[in-house]
């Protein structure tokens, strides 16, 4: 069974309030030693998320020059250098995965955005937990029994069709040889590629064998590789 952001998510999660105001949000992220934490409104549904970066601005930023229009210096002080509230600090809208979310699917997603943590929300978009990058790797830690079961019970019998007493499966720290007889070099391929993408495989070996012909001619190669919410508000931690 395909592992989802529900089995690696943390549900101890600190959130703060979006009109928690400056001060507040740098003590939140110094106090519980984080880099960054989802802002929620009254209804603990997530608004954004602020971080380090977004209080650093606060640093960074350049004095404003004088002699500036009326227009361009409303526009200076309502950007984020100048924010007081939680509000006006996060990067909104928040990049956020469901419960069912796979987890190729979110580290996907952090990928391609950037970013180090989702906040997992439910369909009212509350939120509900918090997973990071360090959490989709524990995937990696799934025993070898485990793996072993899932690639001869739900891969091979459930999804192929095949008999799995036909084909050797074997673990060792997560790389899974395979060894048997198919009927062709297709099914092969399409065999090792999904164990290959197994939760916590680490690399495939083929040592397949098709009717006929030699091992390792199949066309892959040798290798493939309770929910507890702390919201911060204008009150204080």
């Amino acid at each position: 069974m395909a592992t989802t952001v529900r089995d690696v998510m943390t549900t101890k999660v600190v959130a703060m309030r979006d009109d928690a105001d400056f001060k507040q949000v740098v003590s939140v992220l110094r106090h519980y030693r984080i880099s960054a934490c989802p802002v929620v409104n009254e209804r603990h549904q997530v608004m954004g998320v602020v971080s380090e970066a977004d209080v650093l601005c606060k640093i960074t930023a350049p004095d404003l020059p004088s002699g500036l229009s009326p227009l361009r210096w409303q526009l200076a002080l309502d950007s984020k250098e100048n924010a007081t509230t939680a509000a006006g600090l996060m990067t909104a809208p928040a990049v956020v995965a469901r419960p069912d979310t796979p987890i190729a699917t979110a580290a996907r997603m952090m990928q391609d955005r950037k970013i180090r943590r989702l906040p997992v929300v439910d369909q009212q978009h509350r939120l509900i937990g918090i997973v990071s990058r360090a959490d989709l790797l524990s995937v990696y830690e799934r025993p070898d029994a485990a793996i072993t079961t899932d690639i001869r019970d739900d891969i091979i019998s459930g999804e192929f069709g095949l008999d799995p007493a036909a084909i050797d499966v074997a673990v060792g720290s997560g790389v899974v040889t395979l060894t048997g007889n198919i009927s062709s070099a297709q099914i092969g391929a399409r065999l090792l590629g999904r164990v290959s993408h197994a939760d916590g495989v680490v690399a495939v070996r083929d040592r397949l064998t098709v009717s006929g012909e030699s091992s390792g001619d199949t066309g892959s190669g040798t290798e493939s590789s309770t929910t507890e919410i702390i919201v911060l508000g204008p009150e204080g931690p």
